[in-house]
């Protein structure tokens, strides 16, 4: 792959990982999926050296990149094989969706700010991720995968999106996965019913709603649903969370 990865950097990918390891509480496709991953090339230019550590570091539009115990935790709780159809929800720099991608999951992913759904795209190519789709036989492919001009087709496994993630994506339904990876002020009705019956979802969720003051720091769960069937759904309250706030709509990129 044609991205700098020294000695340095794998030797925190690889400190990194043996620290989840010692909790006990991942999967031991999950970790290895994360030792795989370069972390470092999707946060901000200047911080790669805090790229693995046990906190949010900053990739840009204000956002953060998901601690790696969160990545590690709702990857496990998922439950990825390989051919899962996974809806992400909140693409923010594109690592979760590499960690789904290296499961062998066919990836769904939706990013509500242009900047980041953007930058992910570049992020998923510089580490190798991206078809190359000069030659007719691909261009074919990519026109039947790509249906709208709002989403970007990375390869025949991972398509993004910049939209509402509120929706979900109907036509991609169901999926045996939905992962968001921001705080919802409530289950979104929504998604769950894009679940396959016996599909999972894992969602932080505000105990105390925060529609009313977006900004403002509330109490968080993350929460497991499992479909049972087509009215039924069983609910696990996993453990206390700190997501950013779930948001409607979409933001475009500053010029």
């Amino acid at each position: 792959m044609n991205y700098p990865d020294s000695d340095i950097t794998r030797g925190r990918r690889m400190l990194m990982v043996s620290a989840l390891e010692e909790t006990g509480k991942f999967s031991q496709r999950v970790l290895k999926a994360m030792g795989a991953i370069p972390r470092h090339i999707f946060v901000e230019k200047g911080l790669e050296d805090f790229a693995y550590e046990q906190n949010p570091v900053a990739i840009g539009a204000g956002q953060t990149i998901s601690r790696p115990q969160t990545v590690a935790l709702q990857s496990t709780l998922l439950g990825v094989e390989s051919g899962s159809r996974i809806l992400e929800i909140g693409t923010g720099c594109g690592y979760q969706t590499a960690v789904l991608y290296y499961l062998g999951a066919e990836i769904f992913s939706i990013e509500r700010q242009e900047e980041l759904w953007q930058e992910a795209a570049e992020n998923l190519r510089i580490i190798g991720f991206a078809t190359d789709f000069d030659n007719n036989d691909c261009n074919e492919l990519k026109r039947a995968l790509q249906k709208r001009e709002t989403d970007k087709v990375i390869n025949n496994k991972i398509t993004l999106r910049w939209g509402d993630g509120f929706e979900g994506w109907s036509e991609k339904a169901p999926f045996d996965g939905i992962i968001v990876t921001c705080a919802s002020p409530r289950i979104p009705e929504k998604l769950v019913l894009q679940l396959k019956i016996g599909g999972k979802m894992v969602v932080p969720i505000d105990i105390e709603n925060r529609e009313s003051e977006p900004s403002s720091v509330n109490k968080q769960q993350l929460v497991m649903i499992e479909r049972i069937d087509e009215e039924h759904f069983k609910r696990t309250v996993i453990e206390e969370a700190n997501f950013v706030a779930m948001l409607p709509g979409t933001e475009k990129a500053q010029d």
